[in-house]
């Protein structure tokens, strides 16, 4: 069942069963609880009719691969995107949605400003998210985000890149691995870096940031 749909299903229920206790005030085991569980924003839009998370993602990205947007709407269209996958749930379904590969795509577009949205969408997409934080491995996206971060001639793309960078290796040890491989020696320590050891990222990432474009 549609989540949304299973939400609105639960608050129905458990508003109904509240109005259903007689409230007698003398007898506390009769009296409903004095608050119900509000709905939340999937139930509203199921019960709105309005579009789901999913549509909206998938909508986003159709605007941001057509040749018939102009490059204002794309970057709405991005930052609606962004907000989505700010939630766990969202971020993991862009796989069976199939929306990582026209994303990580998207690091390559001529357009700075498109490169600077797809590497913010990936970065806010892989925080604190294994399983996310596996699809830039296994789609080769931190060789070139790592070329980003340390080549782009557009300043803010090399901020997102970094960001990207900072969030996909942080508790991933095969990301952190990768990462080392493509990294310039200038900023690589001399010691071997654990995924978990964030003074150390925080050092690597700081250098980047301070790096002259």
């Amino acid at each position: 069942m549609d989540r949304g749909l299973n939400e609105l299903l639960k608050w129905g229920v458990e508003n109904s069963a509240a109005s259903r206790q007689p409230a007698d005030p003398n007898d506390p085991s009769t009296v409903p609880p004095p608050t119900t569980r509000g709905l939340n924003e999937e139930a509203l839009k199921a019960l709105m009719g309005g579009p789901s998370d999913a549509d909206m993602m998938k909508e986003s990205m159709a605007a941001l691969l057509s040749d018939e947007v102009d490059l204002e709407n794309k970057m709405i269209a991005f930052d609606n995107f962004e907000q989505l996958v700010e939630t766990i749930d969202n971020a993991n379904n862009m796989e069976p949605l199939g929306l990582w590969t026209p994303l990580v795509g998207l690091l390559q577009h001529k357009e700075p400003d498109m490169r600077r949205m797809a590497a913010w969408c990936l970065g806010t997409a892989v925080q604190n998210n294994e399983k996310a934080q596996d699809k830039l491995l296994v789609l080769n996206a931190l060789p070139t985000l790592v070329s980003l971060a340390t080549t782009d001639s557009d300043v803010k793309v090399r901020r997102k890149a970094i960001y990207a960078l900072s969030s996909g290796v942080r508790n991933y040890q095969p990301n952190m691995e990768e990462v080392m491989l493509h990294l310039p020696t200038e900023f690589k320590p001399a010691q071997h870096v654990d995924a978990g050891d964030m003074d150390a990222i925080d050092s690597i990432m700081n250098k980047l940031r301070e790096a002259p474009v």
